[in-house]
C-alpha cells in the first residue's frame, strides 16, 4: 500500500467502498475534516487512482439478467499474438461482465449475466464459441451467488 495514505484517507476509502452516495459534508463529518479538506482528498484520491470509478450496483434480477454463468474457455494457441487478439475481442461482447486470463486447466474464465439457460444457449452458439482461437469452453450454471463484488480489505 502506498506510503502517501494516512489513516484519514484509509478510512475515507473505506466508508466510500461501503457507500459510495455519501455526500461530502457526510464523508468529512464522519472522518473528522473539513469539507473542503475532504474534497482536495477525495479528488486526489481519483488523480492517484485509488478510486477508479463510482457507480450503482444493479439488482440482476430487475432488469431480466438474473442467470450468472461461469465460462472456462481454452484458446488453440497459448502465444502472446493469440491471448491479444482473443482479448480484443472478448473487450467488445458487452454480456461479458469479467475476463480473467488464469494459470491451470483454462486460458480465460469469463463471468457472464444473461436472462435465462435459452438466453445462455444462443449467446454460447452465435458469439463465444465464434470467438479467435477458441478451441474449448466449459459451462458452469451459478446455483447460488454466496459472496459477490465484497468490498476489498486493506
Amino acid at each position: 500500500m502506498s506510503a502517501r495514505l494516512d489513516r484519514i484517507d484509509l478510512k475515507m476509502l473505506r466508508l466510500l467502498q461501503n457507500n459510495g452516495r455519501l455526500s461530502n459534508a457526510e464523508l468529512a463529518e464522519t472522518v473528522a475534516i473539513s469539507p473542503a479538506t475532504c474534497h482536495r482528498r477525495t479528488q486526489r484520491l481519483f488523480e492517484d487512482g485509488f478510486i477508479a470509478t463510482v457507480r450503482a450496483m444493479v439488482a440482476p434480477k430487475k432488469v431480466a439478467k438474473g442467470t450468472l454463468v461461469m465460462v472456462g474457455v481454452v484458446l488453440d494457441r497459448s502465444t502472446p499474438e493469440s491471448f491479444a487478439t482473443f482479448e480484443q475481442a472478448i473487450a467488445k461482447l458487452k454480456f461479458v461482465l469479467d475476463c480473467h486470463l488464469v494459470a491451470g486447466d483454462f486460458d480465460y474464465f469469463l463471468k457472464i449475466r444473461v436472462g435465462d439457460m435459452e438466453d445462455f444457449n444462443r449467446i454460447h452458439g452465435e458469439q463465444l464459441i465464434a470467438l479467435p482461437g477458441v478451441r474449448q469452453t466449459r459451462t458452469f450454471f451459478v446455483m447460488k451467488e454466496v459472496v459477490d463484488n465484497a468490498p476489498l480489505e486493506f
